[in-house]
């Protein structure tokens, strides 16, 4: 009597204990080379100026906590950069002239940027931020 079946030429097994090796290993490699150290929130403190430095000649752009812009003492209505750079274009004295941008400390930085694109856009080649003396 034959009790063992005959098994098909064309059937293959799948080997798994080569794969869960190979799986071990990556998982060791992985558990050894990952940190786990947690990320802590950065105290950022804004730098203060050493110098007090002035350029006489410098037109001066001011941008306030609601996103509203000053170039000297004239409010300037700019929604978008291409206006504020019009707006630049038409303030400025020379091609040299430097711009200096006094951002308040609580405006958002999409308001900071749209002035130095404004700024970049208008040809300006020294732009420069205002900052608070040192006490």
């Amino acid at each position: 009597m034959k009790f063992r079946r005959q098994r098909d030429a064309d059937t293959l097994d799948i080997n798994l204990i080569p794969l869960i090796d190979v799986l071990l290993v990556i998982l060791i490699f992985l558990a050894a080379t990952t940190s786990f150290t947690r990320l802590q929130a950065l105290q950022v403190e804004l730098p203060r100026a050493g110098s007090q430095t002035s350029v006489p000649d410098a037109l001066r752009l001011a941008v306030s906590r609601d996103g509203l812009y000053a170039l000297g003492e004239q409010l300037v209505e700019a929604p978008d950069a291409a206006t504020l750079a019009q707006a630049l274009r038409q303030s400025r004295a020379h091609p040299e002239q430097p711009l200096i941008i006094l951002a308040d400390a609580d405006s958002t930085h999409q308001s900071v940027m749209l002035a130095l694109e404004a700024a970049r856009d208008s040809g300006f080649v020294q732009v420069s931020f205002a900052a608070t003396g040192t006490p």
